[in-house]
């Protein structure tokens, strides 16, 4: 199992939908959080990419000296890179990092953001081209270690002589993840990419989804991980987590709430429409609205548009939820939590001893975290055993 947590490259807030108790953006704040999730010992960090977003490849470098072992989980955008150049920067940064890329792909799920951007496909188009970039894309990094050009000539992408001179450190590419909840995503997750990610939907439905997507690698003769996006809010109780949950959305107005879910009803993107679908745009703010599997929260959905579950309990419920997707196949989970300096704390501290050591090898400091404040000049707090 590999733990990610998130950089909030899109604002952070101690509220949902409003100005009220949100957090300076600045580098120096997403290096704090960068810094905090590689002393804890997640396996790595996920750097969003759209519109409302900074750029994930400026950011990614930014935050890349203030660490050591963490990995950055960074998007490559068909249509708005090129795939040639595309891998040169990941051949770059993964050199450059010793090895610390991990790359998403993603086909974008806003026709409206993407004209923006200078795109004008449709969801089936976009999808036919994303294929041709990563395989173009792939093929490029692959040859890098062998000095070999690529010649491809495709529908809306083409490359003559493409070569990489420099190749990255991981061979024969740095892993490629990608989520998508359409037929035409699970074909494109079977046939070219290394992880799949689903977002946060009750087991029953995620499973479903891993079957569709195994089957078809399988007849590939292909072997996917499968990972999954989600949001946490633990603490210590369960009263308190739902507390905290309601308190993340008490100050979302029914307007504003209005406002995102007609902007999400634009978008072309099945996952999308599957977690609007989640809550429905339901103006209420209560457990017993949102809650929609034990533990599994959509009230993050009202107004973010993208993941919008949350796994919501004590270290012990969360943790279960968590033991219960890995036994589905889920082996990354990327979370994140607001605000997310803090919530890497508190998350970390709950939950990191809760998972067998055998599903979690790869964290530091697996039961002997800080010892705390010495007693009476004297004596050390003993560390609790899992």
């Amino acid at each position: 199992m590999s733990i990610f947590w998130f950089i909030p490259t899109h604002g952070d807030s101690r509220y949902l939908g409003t100005a009220k108790g949100s957090r300076n953006l600045d580098l120096k704040y997403l290096q704090q959080i960068a810094t905090a999730a590689d002393s804890l010992g997640y396996e790595g960090v996920l750097i969003p990419t759209g519109r409302s977003c900074e750029d994930p490849w400026v950011v990614a470098s930014a935050l890349l000296p203030v660490t050591q072992r963490l990995k950055f989980l960074v998007a490559v955008r068909p249509g708005l890179h090129q795939p040639a150049l595309a891998a040169r920067m990941a051949a770059t940064f993964d050199r450059l990092s010793g090895g610390r890329l991990l790359v998403n792909l993603v086909t974008g799920g806003s026709e409206e953001e993407l004209a923006g951007d200078g795109l004008f496909l449709n969801h089936a188009q976009r999808y036919q081209e994303s294929e041709e970039f990563i395989r173009i894309w792939r093929e490029i990094l692959t040859r890098s270690h062998t000095g070999e050009p690529y010649d491809y000539d495709g529908q809306y992408l083409s490359v003559k002589g493409a070569r990489l001179l420099y190749p990255p450190l991981q061979k024969p590419y740095p892993p490629v993840f990608f989520g998508g909840s359409s037929e035409a995503a699970h074909h494109l997750a079977a046939e070219q990419v290394d992880t799949y990610l689903t977002w946060g939907e009750p087991p029953a439905a995620v499973a479903e989804k891993l079957a569709d997507v195994r089957e078809k690698a399988q007849r590939r003769g292909r072997t996917l991980r499968y990972g999954i996006r989600l949001h946490v809010i633990v603490r210590e109780t369960e009263e308190a987590a739902w507390q905290a949950a309601d308190e993340l959305i008490s100050h979302v107005s029914e307007q504003t709430a209005a406002v995102a879910h007609a902007a999400f009803a634009r978008m072309d993107s099945v996952g999308q429409q599957r977690m609007a679908a989640l809550h429905k745009g339901r103006q209420g703010k209560t457990r017993k609205d949102l809650e929609i599997s034990p533990n599994l929260w959509a009230g993050v959905g009202l107004v973010r548009g993208g993941a919008g579950t949350a796994l919501v309990g004590s270290a012990e419920q969360v943790a279960e939820r968590i033991k219960e997707y890995a036994a589905l196949g889920i082996e990354d989970f990327v979370l994140s939590g607001y605000p997310h300096l803090e919530e890497s704390y508190r998350f970390a501290e709950l939950v990191f001893p809760l998972l067998p050591p055998s599903l979690h090898k790869g964290l530091q400091g697996q039961h002997d975290f800080s010892i705390g404040e010495v007693v009476a000049n004297l004596y050390t707090p003993k560390v609790a055993q899992s």
